[in-house]
């Protein structure tokens, strides 16, 4: 593994970047400032390799991000409704960053945090252990959280990312990475090509403010439906009432398989144009699917590349979103004296 200096926050605490390689030559470079994926160079069919994530340059791009580019994510991953939720009847608020609601976190959520990092790499496995310690109120939840995310790179060309945290005092939990991934290479034009599968036959359809209803709606017979492989562009401008909400997919899909003890395969993107495939694996019970309908080329990354819409496609794997204020979704609650524990597997391969 080798680190180098990334810069130095407002404070003159210095960040840092982490690169972990295989035998294979796959790379993945992450900073300790928000636990983001700065760049993941894979092999195409041809053998050549290529950054397949949006990013930036240096810390700053980081720091001033609003897209969440390869961030941690957390307390909470996506929406919760007006910023408010309830404990054994307790009501919290949190700030609002969204619309009327809050978002992965809030605005200083664990993607604006710089992580302690420990190189905890063992028998030729290279591995980057980030930890943090959230403090009780800190965006307004509850209890002091303690969180472990570890971040391994496998010779099967698998970025493993495993989230673990504890708390004092009950509190909601819900982790992600938020990579934008471009298997033609960041920058290089829209994911629309790209061929998607989702081993979902639900979504959990939003309101105009993109909060769930409750209403857990089959995809048979609709865009959503990617049960069968299906190019991303080719129903996304479909005269549906979900994806004008989203402005494109911006849906969290039930998967079938629900939580799991072990990773199971979550979806699959592939790419005609490079012979890349993703699959993604997961312990979680959703999978947030989202084609950056909100990049409009304001945002320059690496390489001077140009982020316009639809750039770059997320494949955040997830409890649902506004779970707690949904008794009915899958519980976010964490209490003292357990362990939240969570899995989700990025593999790599070409076709």
């Amino acid at each position: 593994m080798k680190k180098e200096l990334f810069g130095k926050t407002s404070d003159g605490r210095e960040v840092s970047l982490y690169t972990l390689d295989n035998d294979k030559g796959m790379q993945v470079a992450i900073t300790n400032f928000g636990g983001a994926v700065v760049a993941l160079k894979v092999a195409d069919r041809s053998g050549k390799f290529g950054d397949v994530v949006l990013g930036y340059e240096n810390l700053q791009g980081y720091v001033t991000d609003k897209a969440s580019l390869g961030a941690l994510i957390g307390r909470y991953a996506n929406r919760i409704a007006h910023g408010k939720f309830a404990l054994r009847g307790v009501p919290y608020s949190l700030p609002i960053n969204n619309g009327e609601n809050t978002l992965h976190g809030g605005p200083e959520g664990f993607s604006k945090r710089l992580w302690e990092a420990k190189d905890v790499s063992s028998h030729g496995l290279p591995a980057l252990q980030l930890t943090y310690l959230s403090v009780d109120g800190e965006q307004g939840f509850p209890g002091n959280l303690a969180v472990k995310v570890l971040y391994s790179l496998t010779d099967q060309n698998e970025l493993v990312i495993q989230y673990s945290a504890t708390t004092d005092k009950e509190t909601v939990i819900n982790l992600t990475n938020h990579s934008y991934f471009n298997l033609s290479g960041q920058g290089a034009g829209d994911i629309l090509g790209h061929q998607l599968t989702i081993h979902g036959s639900r979504i959990t359809a939003v309101d105009s403010s993109l909060i769930p209803t409750g209403e857990l709606r089959p995809v048979k017979g609709t865009p959503f439906d990617f049960t069968q492989r299906a190019a991303i562009g080719a129903r996304i401008n479909s005269d549906d009432s979900q994806l004008k909400l989203g402005k494109g997919y911006d849906h969290n899909w039930v998967l079938d398989s629900l939580a799991n003890s072990h990773p199971v395969l979550a979806a699959e993107a592939f790419d005609p144009t490079s012979g890349r495939v993703l699959q993604v694996l997961t312990t979680e019970p959703g999978i947030q699917f989202y084609t950056g309908n909100f990049l409009d080329g304001t945002i320059h990354g690496k390489d001077g590349k140009v982020y316009n819409q639809r750039y770059g496609f997320c494949l955040e794997t997830q409890h649902f979103p506004d779970s707690p204020n949904h008794p009915t979704f899958p519980s976010t609650v964490l209490k003292p004296g357990e362990t939240f524990s969570s899995t989700t597997v990025f593999r790599f391969s070409t076709r």
